[in-house]
């Protein structure tokens, strides 16, 4: 048996209340910073979607940061041969990743996180309520995975959101990742016919300079 819930929320998203209704919009913000509170309380001992973990099944790796850290390899070598840029600071950018990979204790438990969360994934209810909404992805990963994730798409306003306790070797490692990614997935579309060129580009030259700028 398959159960569907289904809620009208008419309020329309976190990002347009930004600019219709600041007072509204901080309200909203106050909410999603207690149910994202709750969430990341909300632990288990292993990382992976939570319908696969709800099913007995395992994720691939061995823990979230070695994960991180192959996956930001792969992105690395694909930006390097795309971007001279990245690939004259390829052996520095390797070398960084890696010695943040070392830097990183190992973690039993792990938070319940949306995995991409952004303004446009929140929708408000005429109460001012925040309503998480593409929640597929849905998993248990390290909750600094998220902040970082958090902290890129609310700019200035993820002083909201932001919590104590986070662990900075990890937010670190997963800043500069996420960083790589940003660069390796625009310049990926880049060479197809994506219509939209300019986004892309947009977007890989602002992480291509932010990844670099985390260099020692």
């Amino acid at each position: 048996m398959r159960l569907a819930v289904v809620e009208d929320v008419r309020g329309g998203t976190l990002e347009a209340l930004f600019d219709t209704d600041p007072a509204a919009a901080r309200k909203a913000l106050a909410d999603l910073a207690r149910t994202l509170g709750r969430m990341h309380a909300h632990h288990a001992p292993r990382y992976g979607r939570a319908d696969l973990l709800e099913r007995g099944g395992v994720a691939l790796g061995s823990s979230c940061e070695q994960l991180v850290l192959d996956r930001a390899l792969g992105d690395l070598g694909e930006a390097a041969g795309r971007d001279g840029r990245i690939g004259a600071a390829r052996g520095r950018l390797d070398d960084r990743l890696r010695s943040l990979r070392a830097l990183v204790a190992p973690r039993t438990e792990h938070g319940l996180v949306h995995g991409e969360l952004g303004p446009d994934h929140v929708l408000v209810t005429s109460e001012g309520e925040a309503v998480l909404i593409d929640i597929e992805g849905l998993m248990y990963f390290d909750v600094e995975w998220e902040h970082v994730f958090l902290r890129l798409r609310f700019h200035e306003r993820y002083g909201a959101l932001a919590r104590p306790g986070l662990d900075p070797r990890r937010l670190a490692l997963y800043e500069l990742a996420m960083r790589l990614s940003l660069v390796a997935g625009p310049l990926r579309l880049l060479d197809g016919d994506f219509p939209d060129r300019e986004l892309m580009e947009g977007i890989a030259e602002h992480n291509l300079e932010e990844a670099l700028a985390l260099l020692p």
